[in-house]
Formats: structure tokens, C-alpha cells, sequence
């Protein structure tokens, strides 16, 4: 069985499908297949946050009812993202981690090189491609002149 994480580490319940499924269907109808599958890919989690649940909660109801239901259900919850506010988790080798400051040199020099997946407008992912392609060559050079 799911643990869920609400407010801090001690504040742990089994995860409840019904609770979860009544909650989303304030704002949308949801089917508990359609929240089944949206879970799915924190499976392979034994314990997750509540702000998971609102983030797969926010997917859903913007898919089957519009997005100011899904804003309607996010401030609704907001209270499981810290004043609003939701920490950056990075997965490296297996692990997440909020911060860069106990890592090492080649963790942090990896974690530079990644490509930044931007949800922003089409504008920024075309200045995106073409800084992509800049450092790409950029790279090439270095490499080929070692």
C-alpha cells in the first residue's frame, strides 16, 4: 500500500483512492481509471508527497474540464507546495535530491551539461533549440581539438 506524505515526514497515511477520487471530482468527473493511470508512474514509489497527488489532481481536471477548475482545485491545495512554492527535485543515479550543495564537482559539472526542458511559449523553446545547437557545436569543437 501507497504512503502519502502531507505537511512533514511524521504526517504519514496510506494512500486512500476514494478520498482522492472524491476530491477531484469537486471540479471534474474523473473515473478511478483514468486516476489510476495518471498515478501510475509513481509506482515505482513506496511513499509520495501530497503535492504529487495535486499535481496528477491539477493534469486531470484540466484534461476533462478547463483550467480554471484545475486552478480552482491547485489553490484549493496549495497548502501542500509551501505557500505556493514547490522545491525543484532533481533525480540523479536512483536518487532525489532538492539541492545542489552536498555534491560533488562532477555531479554538479553533469547536472550543467542536462538539457532545461522549458514549458514555456514556442518562443522560448525555438531560443532554446538554438542555444541547444550553439552548445552542441560548441561542445564538438572542444571535443574534436583535444
Amino acid at each position: 500500500m501507497k504512503k502519502i506524505v502531507y505537511r512533514n515526514p511524521n504526517d504519514i497515511e496510506n494512500f486512500d483512492m476514494k478520498r482522492f477520487l472524491k476530491s477531484l471530482n469537486k471540479y471534474a468527473k474523473i473515473s478511478e481509471k483514468e486516476a489510476k493511470e495518471a498515478l501510475a508512474e509513481f509506482d515505482q514509489y513506496e511513499t509520495m508527497h501530497a503535492s504529487c497527488l495535486v499535481e496528477v489532481g491539477v493534469k486531470l481536471i484540466s484534461e476533462k474540464a478547463d483550467e480554471d477548475a484545475a486552478k480552482e482545485y491547485f489553490d484549493a491545495h496549495a497548502e501542500y507546495f509551501d505557500e505556493g512554492k514547490f522545491e525543484r527535485l532533481r533525480r540523479i543515479t536512483g536518487y532525489l535530491v532538492g539541492t545542489l550543495d552536498r555534491w560533488n564537482d562532477a555531479k554538479k559539472a553533469e547536472e550543467k551539461a542536462r538539457v532545461k526542458h522549458s514549458v514555456n511559449s514556442a518562443i522560448d523553446d525555438a531560443e532554446r533549440l538554438v542555444a541547444l545547437e550553439t552548445q552542441a557545436m560548441e561542445h564538438n569543437i572542444a571535443y574534436a581539438t583535444r
